[in-house]
């Protein structure tokens, strides 16, 4: 399951696509606060996407919420089926592409997932505020495997076309609309690293 992902988001494809969407972006807001990294994983500080006021900010946040329990681990992926988000602060992640891992020894065969057609992608996600020493954080909705990703996982990130970004952060459409697989040929995918034989 997606535990990592690629950030390289151009300001200038960025703040093009939130003008064509009519989404405001604050003006305070610079290229830093969207900075770039070849691959994000668990406990690393991103960039996501919320709703914030008239517009939609960048805010820095922890990838995965705390563990729910001692000895837990983060909660990096978070199934949707079945829950309601309504009260949740919900968020989008930006991310120039995302990973996953195929195969049962290491080092697994890496592929990358981009949006076809389009600069970069947005996977649905949940935030949340800081508590106690922890971070305000942010975890990846899951769904069902769609044609582009069932040869490869069992599962897969919601990733959400642009026109629906705003769908999802100010929840004007059914939940179950959004949060589901796109239709074959959604996502290019490309074989990064092949793994161990």
């Amino acid at each position: 399951m997606c535990n990592a992902y690629e950030q390289h988001v151009r300001w200038v494809e960025y703040t093009r696509m939130m003008q064509d969407l009519e989404l405001g972006i604050p003006t305070e807001q610079t290229e830093l606060d969207l900075p770039q990294s070849d691959m994000v994983r668990i406990n690393d500080m991103a960039p996501v996407m919320r709703a914030a006021g008239n517009g939609v900010e960048l805010a820095q946040m922890n990838f995965g919420f705390p563990p729910g329990r001692p000895k837990g681990g983060p909660v990096f992926n978070f199934r949707s089926e079945g829950r309601d988000f309504s009260k949740s602060g919900r968020c989008l992640i930006p991310a120039s592409g995302f990973f996953e891992y195929v195969g049962t020894k290491y080092p697994k065969t890496q592929y990358r997932f981009t949006l076809t057609g389009a600069p970069f992608l947005a996977i649905a996600g949940l935030w949340r505020e800081a508590e106690g020493n922890q971070p305000v954080s942010f975890t990846m909705l899951t769904t069902s495997p769609g044609p582009d990703i069932a040869p490869y996982h069992d599962r897969q990130v919601v990733v959400l076309r642009p026109q629906d970004w705003a769908a999802w952060l100010y929840l004007t459409r059914p939940q179950a609309e959004l949060l589901r697989p796109l239709p074959e040929g959604s996502l290019e995918v490309e074989m990064i690293r092949e793994g161990a034989k």
